[in-house]
């Protein structure tokens, strides 16, 4: 049985500020397959990584994403407010993780944010180009943004992040989503087999290298989304020992 890929959650999170050039490289160390990161978009339409909508939390600063050109957000700095006076990391533009996935082979799991909602043209600019020298998927909780993926280019992977009201009885409905990504409380037998019968692909989230089920997952997991990549590693080691 092949190894389940373990996506490193906006980098190794737990020991690097999140989606910081740090975290994706702490990511390698500590053997991720992959990385998953959040993607914004700036007032002048330039997709970045980032999850909040607004920079308080990571730069102290009561600005929104949107309401910020791309040559602002690339001069504040992330982190503690010792950091951020020593050092401090910058935003990352989508172009450059592509780039250093693509340089060190990992795949990538792309969330898209709230942002793209209201930005359909930029979607179409995004994801008319080719990715195929990627392994990388788009992945929302907002699924007409997997709708218009799949319209711009049929052949991009997606996956859509479920809620505790996802019908699992219904997931052949879901047809923009290749892959569905749940919180590790819907880990059941249950839902597993509903979704197997469906063939619906599962990732996971907020897993964190201490859950039984790492060492023999069902069949329709297709990933595990950690902060902790090496300790989901070492479980999945343990088992094939």
């Amino acid at each position: 049985m092949m190894r389940v890929p373990i996506y490193a959650h906006r980098g190794a999170s737990a020991y690097a500020l999140e989606n910081s050039s740090a975290a994706f490289t702490k990511a390698i160390e500590l053997g991720a397959d992959g990385l998953e990161i959040d993607l914004q978009l700036t007032k002048d339409l330039v997709p970045i990584v980032t999850h909040d909508l607004d920079f308080w939390r990571l730069a102290k600063i009561r600005k929104n994403v949107s309401s910020m050109y791309y040559e602002e957000v690339k001069k504040l700095k992330l982190g503690t407010s010792f950091w951020r006076l020593v050092n401090g990391d910058s935003i990352q533009t989508f172009e450059e993780v592509l780039a250093f996935a693509a340089k060190n082979e990992l795949a990538l799991n792309v969330e898209l944010k709230e942002t793209f909602l209201n930005a359909p043209e930029q979607i179409d600019l995004l994801f008319k180009r080719s990715y195929t020298h990627l392994n990388i998927h788009f992945s929302s909780f907002h699924y007409e943004l997997l709708e218009r993926i799949k319209k711009c280019n049929p052949m991009l992977q997606t996956a859509y992040i479920g809620t505790k009201k996802t019908n699992w009885e219904e997931l052949g409905r879901l047809t923009a989503a290749d892959a569905l990504h749940m919180h590790k409380r819907h880990y059941n037998q249950k839902k597993l087999d509903l979704a197997f019968k469906s063939n619906m692909p599962l990732r996971f989230y907020g897993i964190d290298g201490n859950e039984k089920y790492l060492v023999d997952p069902h069949p329709v997991v297709l990933g595990w989304i950690t902060d902790y990549p090496d300790k989901v590693l070492m479980k999945q080691l343990k088992k094939e020992s």
